[in-house]
């Protein structure tokens, strides 16, 4: 038994969450810590998502900014729990992700482990995704390896033909079957475009519960015109991220058409990630009993519901039915995936990355 702390930052950029889990037969949560990101340094994330002037001293400026809030927050989860430095065998960072190009061969988080380890006196295990790059895979999902090890068999539960659905700021899926590798790949944008939308027309950070996308229509010239992009048209393994699904991405369709109503476009764009991810679903896997999802996407109403209907013969769920809060399952992934790293226990899943091989993901840096 070992307790591991997990850090991580996601392409929605709305927060570290941080999440102190206990590893034994199966990872259990304990306690998690949530810090809001601050609007300077979202911004200086952002801006480091696309090429621009005196780029390499920038990220290195603005990741010790990142892993000083990071090192606050983990500190302040320790404080909370009254633990000692000493008590945690590992922090698993993500780091956040500014390039993700695996075509390319590159995948980039930034995020200064050493920084983190000094600052908080725990070893901190983290690039966690360059290893698949190097092994010639995508380097993403990592994610599905943890929801195997977390929901195969929950609870007791019967096995059957069930899949787990994480929709941040964007969305993938992990496809678990008895007797069969878990397999998975990232669907599309979750979060990321609706978010951005309602931040530009009516200055929120989201759409709560999906209210603004559910006054609007569906424009389905406008959804055509979306879903004609080619990552929708290659099956997994892939992965995508801000490189491809951005404001300037969903601008230039929008150019090419009429004007439409801003809440009838954020009715379209979560169309898009209800038809990406259902679509997606039934071409990997013809039967699931059971789609458990987790992520903040979780939380939009709108969007659940649509899932449901997209999927009749599916129970459609929050992965809470189960006991795992939905907001943290990702932050206990790479608590998890430390855990393997310092076990020296493969991570990665050839059938989801299409790796060439399993490998043991992670970079060590001792306290």
């Amino acid at each position: 038994m070992a307790f591991y702390i997990g850090v991580m930052s996601g392409t929605s950029l709305d927060g570290l969450d941080i999440a102190l889990i206990e590893q034994d037969d199966r990872p259990k949560l304990l306690a998690t810590h949530y810090i809001p990101m601050p609007d300077d340094l979202r911004a200086e994330l952002l801006g480091l998502c696309a090429s621009g002037n005196d780029e390499l001293a920038r990220a290195a400026i603005t990741e010790q900014k990142w892993v000083r809030l990071a090192a606050q927050g983990v500190l302040a989860l320790l404080s909370q729990e009254q633990l000692s430095a000493g008590e945690i065998r590992a922090i698993g960072s993500h780091g956040q992700t500014i390039r993700h190009e695996p075509a390319r061969g590159f995948t980039l988080q930034i995020g200064n482990p050493a920084l983190l380890a000094e600052l908080t006196e725990i070893t901190v295990v983290s690039d966690f995704r360059r290893r698949d790059v190097a092994a010639g895979g995508q380097g993403a999902p990592l994610v599905p390896a943890f929801h195997e090890a977390l929901f195969d068999n929950p609870l007791g539960a019967p096995q059957n033909h069930r899949a787990v659905l994480n929709i941040g700021g964007f969305s993938n899926l992990s496809l678990l079957e008895a007797d069969k590798p878990v397999s998975g790949f990232d669907c599309g944008p979750g979060n990321v475009l609706l978010d951005a939308w309602i931040q530009t027309q009516r200055s929120l950070s989201f759409d709560r519960d999906g209210a603004w996308a559910a006054s609007g229509k569906i424009e389905p010239a406008l959804l055509k015109s979306l879903l004609s992009d080619p990552f929708f048209l290659t099956q997994g393994p892939k992965s995508t991220g801000r490189d491809v699904f951005n404001p300037g991405w969903l601008q230039h369709h929008l150019f090419q058409l009429p004007m439409f109503a801003p809440e009838d476009i954020q009715a379209t764009l979560l169309e898009l990630t209800a038809l990406t991810i259902t679509q997606s679903l039934q071409t990997a896997q013809t039967q699931t009993d059971e789609l458990l999802v987790c992520g903040g996407g979780a939380h939009n109403l709108a969007l659940m519901a649509r899932l449901t209907a997209l999927l009749p013969d599916t129970k459609v769920s929050s992965t809470a039915a189960y006991g795992v809060d939905p907001d943290w399952v990702e932050a206990m992934a790479f608590a998890w995936l430390a855990h393997c790293c310092l076990e020296g226990v493969p991570a990665n899943r050839p059938s989801v990355t299409g790796a060439r091989g399993l490998r043991v993901l992670g970079a060590i840096y001792p306290a």
